[in-house]
């Protein structure tokens, strides 16, 4: 995986979710809204609920939802575009 490439799975497999334990993973929550982020280390997250949209630095924007399995590489600067409040499990490797 390049440094600036996302990596997503759509419709993960349950079977894949549990073995990878995402539903002991926290859970975060955010309102609509647009905000700059870092990713300081490599977070793969798991898509309860919502609709948003990540622009890599540089990059083109990728959309995201509802039962998307996403890999964020470690150094990413990007934009996040909350359109529909997000729920998600996620684990920092």
């Amino acid at each position: 995986m390049s440094e600036s490439q996302i990596h997503v799975e759509h419709k993960a497999s349950p079977m894949k979710l549990e073995v990878m334990g995402v539903y002991d993973w926290p859970i975060w929550r955010k309102e609509a809204s647009t905000f700059p982020w870092n990713y300081s280390q490599q977070e793969t997250c798991y898509i309860l609920r919502g609709k948003f949209i990540v622009t890599p630095e540089g990059g083109e924007p990728q959309t995201f939802g509802r039962g998307d399995l996403i890999t964020f590489p470690a150094g990413m600067n990007c934009t996040w575009e909350i359109l529909e409040d997000v729920e998600k499990h996620y684990d920092f490797q």
